[in-house]
């Protein structure tokens, strides 16, 4: 009988498919809503043909040993696959996929809607509002930003990147800037797009959004010398990998209004945050919801057991990355 590990519970149309390919009780899921901790992937991964993943596993050459030799798949439920060795995974004839493509405009939306909370001072004034503090409409009362015809600044012009460069272009006429490995002609012609060097993106850019993968390169692109490229009037948004930004420089910047915000759905070393970054006021902190749609992880699910159905049947999933 197909062994089956799913190491965190996802959406049930995902399960449903897996249990209906290979039978009722082919599958097991992590009962906890939590993380397993090493010790415990160790030894839950035994045996098995197959294990769903997810980011916050680490799936090292000593996992799959434990797996043992029938182990056939990894398939990762994200985008991003760094919480792997592939390089193990190949050695040892492991397939490993992941889910793209579906977390595009859910991420792309979360964005956005990072970009406008912080701008607007949405997280500011809720709290005021809550706190009793609002004693009627005044001229001064937490002036933001205006986002309508200004500058965006998009640090990795990938499937996500291009698609919050499209929605704030038609949507709110902003001028795009993007900083990128290659030239990105379909996005420029589409939207006036100028690719430009990471200083000049800095500079020129009223909103930034880091949209890159997470790379030995990429690792604190976003640095203190980086942040005293930006202005005092500068919103910077994460929804790609925390350890893309410096995050101890990210508070001091912030603490020091060397930028006027900042808003965060990854962090550095999740799900821990940098301290004292909660108690920033121009700070919005959002705990990694760029995917967190019902249609999005849904997808996500499908995909990721799609890639198992086709692996243990002997067909070559969609989505290998290794």
């Amino acid at each position: 009988m197909v062994n089956i590990y799913v190491t965190r519970r996802i959406p049930e149309k995902g399960l449903q498919m897996l249990k209906n390919a290979f039978g009722e009780n082919s599958v097991e899921v992590n009962p906890d809503d939590r993380v397993l901790n090493y010790d415990e992937l160790m030894e839950k991964v035994k045996g098995r043909d197959a294990i769903l993943s997810l980011l916050t596993d680490k799936m090292d050459d000593k996992v799959m040993d434990a797996a043992g030799p029938n182990c056939k798949i990894i398939s990762n439920y994200a985008v991003g696959y760094n919480n792997i060795d592939t390089n193990a995974a190949s050695e040892r004839n492991i397939i490993v996929t992941n889910t793209p493509g579906v977390l595009t405009n859910a991420t792309a939306d979360m964005a956005i809607a990072l970009i406008f909370a912080v701008a607007r001072r949405v997280t500011e004034g809720d709290r005021f509002m809550r706190e009793h503090k609002y004693k009627g409409w005044a001229p001064m009362l937490l002036l933001g930003k205006q986002i309508t015809g200004k500058t965006l600044g998009i640090i990795g012009a990938g499937r996500i990147g291009q698609a919050i460069g499209k929605k704030m272009y038609k949507g709110f006429g902003m001028n795009i800037l993007y900083f990128d490995r290659s030239t990105k002609d379909e996005f420029e012609k589409e939207t006036g797009a100028k690719k430009v060097d990471l200083e000049t993106l800095c500079k020129e850019s009223n909103f930034i959004s880091i949209n890159l993968n997470y790379t030995p390169e990429t690792h604190h692109l976003i640095n203190e010398k980086v942040f005293n490229m930006m202005h005092k009037d500068t919103v910077l948004v994460n929804t790609a990998r925390g350890q893309i930004i410096d995050e101890k420089a990210l508070v001091k910047a912030l603490r020091e209004k060397k930028i006027f915000g900042a808003g965060l759905d990854v962090y550095e070393n999740e799900p821990a945050m940098a301290h004292s970054l909660e108690t920033l006021d121009n700070a919005v902190l959002a705990p990694h919801l760029g995917s967190a749609t019902a249609e999005a992880r849904t997808k996500m699910s499908e995909i990721a057991a799609q890639n198992i159905i086709d692996a243990l049947q002997a067909r070559k999933p969609k989505y290998v990355v290794n």
